[in-house]
């Protein structure tokens, strides 16, 4: 019953909070102003996420204190460099190298504290011991996995409703594998994020900024190994899955962008219009039509993860079929969409 009233006042203080700083943010003209690359068309308060840390990492330090001693001083201060460093970015445009360079000093301060992974999954089941460049991994997965949260906040909702999924995705996964803290941790997340969603689902009245964005990112990423650290029993490739299939459409789409991007010689760290959510929002589609089919999919993503934790057999090339017809189904539906349009457009100047 403690665990219900704590999630609804967490949700209940993001609500009241994020009201509260939009109203500060308009006072002092902290705003995002529209250009060539946005998606929006009218300035809007920025930096909301600064709330969702507030509260996360309030009741993460009284709760993994008091209920399980699960308390990690290197993601709690990990955290709070990451989103320094990104509030700042909000405010006065942050150079890459200092953000990156803050990145990495977070993502060592995990693997000091929570340890890294030192087997790497393959197959749903297999794994292989790596050792120490399992650090080197885990790094690049930690600070990877910050920026491509970051790179997928651009379309109201979206970046919510992606913590409200992988958050609850973490909190079942923390139930079923006995790893409470860690549960609560994604409970935290999810219940945040659908507290920041009352004012951010379209027409958004405050953006999450990327005090919020990175924040997410980060802490998605830390989650396996808080869980591996609360229990040392745990198949690490297991967790590994997890932590993939639960933001497996923000990976996807920023690996693929991040790729085609590269091949055409443009500079991956200057914002652009490229990704595919973005793609789909520039045919014409809204921001909640867009943040709704991937919170969707995501969902279904979080449905035969649980499946799978649970039957293990079989489920495990079920969930990699489901997120590979996602993947290159929402490429597919897409060049159907542009395709149509172009025919359109040629049969009209016909």
């Amino acid at each position: 019953m403690y665990i219900i009233l704590t999630y609804s006042a967490v949700f209940l203080f993001t609500c009241i909070g994020v009201k509260i700083f939009r109203r500060w943010c308009l006072r002092r003209g902290i705003v995002a102003v529209p250009n060539e690359r946005s998606l929006h068309r009218t300035p809007v308060p920025q930096g909301g996420g600064l709330v969702i840390v507030i509260v996360c990492l309030a009741f993460y330090a009284i709760y993994s204190n008091l209920l399980w001693s699960t308390f990690s001083w290197g993601y709690f201060l990990g955290a709070i460099l990451i989103a320094i460093v990104s509030w700042l970015d909000d405010l006065y445009a942050i150079s890459f190298i200092w953000r990156f360079l803050v990145h990495s000093l977070a993502a060592l301060l995990v693997i000091c504290t929570l340890g890294y992974f030192q087997d790497i999954n393959y197959l749903f089941g297999n794994s292989i011991s790596i050792g120490f460049w399992g650090a080197i991994a885990t790094f690049f997965w930690i600070v990877g996995m910050t920026n491509a949260y970051n790179f997928m906040d651009g379309a109201d909702g979206l970046a919510g409703i992606q913590s409200v999924t992988a958050g609850i995705g973490w909190l079942s996964v923390g139930l079923i594998l006995g790893v409470d803290g860690t549960g609560f941790t994604g409970g935290l997340l999810a219940f945040t994020g659908l507290g920041f969603l009352t004012q951010n689902w379209q027409p958004a009245r405050i953006f999450m900024g990327d005090v919020g964005s990175a924040f997410f990112g980060f802490s998605f990423a830390v989650l396996p190994l808080m869980a591996i650290k609360e229990n040392s029993e745990l198949n690490q490739g297991h967790l590994q899955i997890v932590a993939i299939v639960l933001v497996w459409l923000f990976l996807w789409d920023t690996i693929l962008t991040l790729f085609r991007r590269l091949v055409r010689g443009e500079k991956i760290w200057l914002a652009h219009r490229g990704h595919i959510y973005q793609r789909y929002i520039v045919e014409g589609f809204s921001h909640r039509y867009v943040a709704g089919l991937y919170g969707i999919l995501s969902a279904l993503n979080v449905c035969f993860l649980l499946m799978w934790l649970y039957f293990k057999n079989g489920f495990g090339f079920v969930l990699l079929i489901v997120i590979g017809l996602e993947a290159f189904g929402l490429l597919i539906y897409l060049r159907l969409i542009q395709n149509k349009k172009a025919k359109t457009s040629i049969n009209s100047t016909k």
